[in-house]
């Protein structure tokens, strides 16, 4: 059997927050939630989320986890005095425990399952995730014999210089026999500086205690600060990037490119500089984003060009030109082969295939048929001091420049409306609507000199 123990009691102070350290968001998910969801795959037996400071909160974070068990650390002594909080839910367990810390959120699902198998392989009391760092400086080294079963642990202030030379050092993340390490934990003690409990003192109490290396030293990184913070997000997203190079997607600038983990990217889509893709947003193959453009929840279909433009929570079907200078949001759905050009926003809006809205147009709760075409300057007047109302224009419709729309309102199929035109009243269709003033000239109203004749 298997459990995994989550260490998320910190507050972290260095992160000057009032979020408890474990909920600071690093690319759309809390740090640990990102730790959580490399346990998934694990297909642990228990899940147990070790919590303190701002316990209610961290709790309400993670409801939404399925089966993640909670235990309590009031006070805060220590990673050893954080595991001693199990013994009582885990009294009846027998099996491996992988303990990780709730502010790590780079390790990754195969590195976790790898410090299972090699524990499993060597039989051990406990193994410890260990990393090769280019600069360990600070860093407590692990030593090792051959078979990489562990000698001895030695923090660096107590290192000669040779000693100095290894660069192996633990990450925090262990694997153990719960029942070996149950019966240590009742016996740490608090003979050091910190006077806390230290998990790394049950060594001293287990038969056999084995090292397995990571492969990327990045996956070790702890966060503890805002610093650590934007590190952590730059490794997260070269890992995306690639991830989708690889996959045939073209990027220009990638380092200029953020893409969240839940976007889905097909093959041939090309991602233009400066350009952003978050939550659970989906673009088809031969689409260009950008450059400067951001998708949010949305799904951009085949063969579309969405430039300088911001859409979010909405659809767009294939063949689209989207910008530059656009806005889509409120869930609206635009149809194959349309345009929503230059400063034209669409919110809550249904627009059909072949509709153009090309520039400087609000359409709010509206909807729109077929090959509709939309005059420069059109707004759907959807809000009177109280609640939004729909607007909809049939198919083949044309507003000339400048008009405006007050919802409720249903103009009908093949209807041209004038420009300038305030339209308060349903059409029919197949008519022509003009509603605007007669204009009025008053010749030789001024002089040569501009002012007004008496």
């Amino acid at each position: 059997m298997l459990a995994v123990a989550v260490l998320a009691a910190g507050k972290g102070t260095r992160m000057k927050s009032a979020l408890p350290k474990v909920l600071q968001p690093l690319g759309g998910k809390s740090l640990v939630e990102r730790v959580l969801n490399a346990t998934d795959s694990l297909k642990a037996d228990r899940r147990i989320a070790i919590i303190g400071y701002c316990s209610d909160q961290v709790r309400a974070a993670l409801a939404d986890y399925p089966q993640l068990e909670f235990a309590e650390q009031t006070e805060q002594l220590g990673t050893g005095h954080a595991i001693q909080q199990l013994l009582e839910p885990l009294a009846d367990f027998a099996g491996e425990l992988v303990v990780l810390t709730g502010d790590s959120p780079l390790m990754r699902t195969e590195t976790i399952q790898a410090l299972i198998d090699s524990h499993r392989q060597h039989k051990a009391s406990a193994t410890v995730l260990t990393a090769i760092l280019p600069n360990p400086t600070g860093y407590g080294r692990v030593f090792c014999d051959r078979d990489m079963k562990i000698e001895r642990i030695i923090e660096h202030r107590d290192c000669n210089p040779e000693q100095l030379l290894n660069q192996r050092v633990s990450t925090g993340v262990y694997c153990f026999d719960w029942q070996e390490l149950a019966q240590a934990l009742p016996k740490l003690t608090t003979n050091n500086a910190q006077k806390e409990y230290y998990l790394t003192e049950v060594f001293d109490y287990l038969k056999s205690v084995y090292a397995s290396d990571l492969e990327d030293p990045d996956e070790s990184l702890g966060i503890n600060d805002r610093i650590q913070l934007s590190h952590a997000y730059d490794v997260l997203q070269k890992r995306a990037r690639e991830k989708w190079m690889r996959a045939g997607v073209t990027m220009l600038l990638p380092e200029t490119i953020t893409i969240d983990d839940e976007v889905e990217l097909a093959p041939n889509v090309i991602i233009e500089p400066h350009s952003h893709l978050r939550g659970n947003t989906k673009v088809g193959s031969g689409t260009t984003i950008g450059p400067s453009s951001m998708l949010s929840n949305s799904i951009i279909g085949e063969n579309c060009t969405v430039q300088f433009s911001v859409i979010e929570d909405s659809q767009i079907a294939d063949n689209c030109r989207i910008g530059p200078f656009a806005r889509i949001r409120g869930e609206s759905m635009v149809g194959e082969k349309c345009r929503i050009g230059n400063f034209v926003e669409l919110k809550n809006a249904k627009v059909g295939d072949r509709t153009n809205a090309a520039h400087l147009s609000y359409l709010g709760d509206a909807t729109l048929g077929k090959q509709v075409n939309i005059g420069a300057g059109t707004i759907t007047a959807n809000y009177d001091g109280f609640k939004k109302h729909q607007t909809v224009i049939g198919d083949r419709s044309k507003t000339g420049s400048n008009s405006v729309l007050v919802a409720p309102i249903q103009i009908g199929e093949n209807v041209n409306i004038a420009a300038g035109s305030t339209i308060v009243e349903n059409v029919e269709s197949n008519a022509l609507a003009i509603a605007r003033a007669k204009q009025i000239v008053k010749p030789d109203y001024y002089d040569q000199e501009g002012r007004k004749k008496n």
